[in-house]
C-alpha cells in the first residue's frame, strides 16, 4: 500500500512539473486545494493507465521497440498521456494535452522526474 501512495504522489509531482515546463499541457482550477485534488486524481488516472494499457501496447509493438532500440518507449509514453488527458476530459477533470508532440515532451518530463523522485522516495520496501 505504501509503494502504491509513494508511485502515486511521484506521478502527481511529476505531471505537476510537465504542467509548470510545458505550456500546452493544461492544469486548470479555480483554487490551490482544487488543482492538487485534480492532479492527484489524474496521477490516479495515469497510474492506472500505465498499469492496464501500456503493456498490452509494448506486447503488440515489440518489434518497433527492437527496431528502434528502445526509443519507441517515448511514443508509448506519449499515447499514454493522451489517453490520460482524454480519459480526464471524460471524467470532467480539468486537464489537458494539447497535441502529440507535447504529449512526447510532457512524457520524457514526466519520466524523468517520475524516475528520480522514485529513486528518492521511500518505496516500503527494506
Amino acid at each position: 500500500m505504501m509503494n502504491f501512495a509513494v508511485k502515486t504522489i511521484a506521478n502527481a509531482v511529476a505531471l505537476w512539473v510537465a504542467v509548470w515546463l510545458v505550456q500546452d499541457i493544461t492544469l486548470d482550477g479555480d483554487s490551490t486545494g482544487r488543482e492538487v485534488g485534480t492532479l492527484i486524481v489524474v496521477a490516479l488516472l495515469f497510474g492506472l493507465v500505465n498499469f492496464l494499457v501500456k503493456p498490452v501496447v509494448k506486447l503488440l509493438s515489440f518489434p518497433l521497440f527492437v527496431l528502434t532500440l528502445g526509443l519507441f518507449t517515448l511514443v508509448v509514453n506519449a499515447l499514454m498521456l493522451l489517453l490520460t488527458s482524454w480519459l480526464a476530459d471524460r471524467f470532467d477533470l480539468a486537464f489537458h494535452v494539447e497535441g502529440f508532440w507535447t504529449a512526447v515532451l510532457g512524457a520524457l518530463i514526466i519520466s524523468v522526474v517520475s524516475w528520480a523522485l522514485n529513486m528518492l522516495l521511500p518505496d516500503g520496501r527494506d
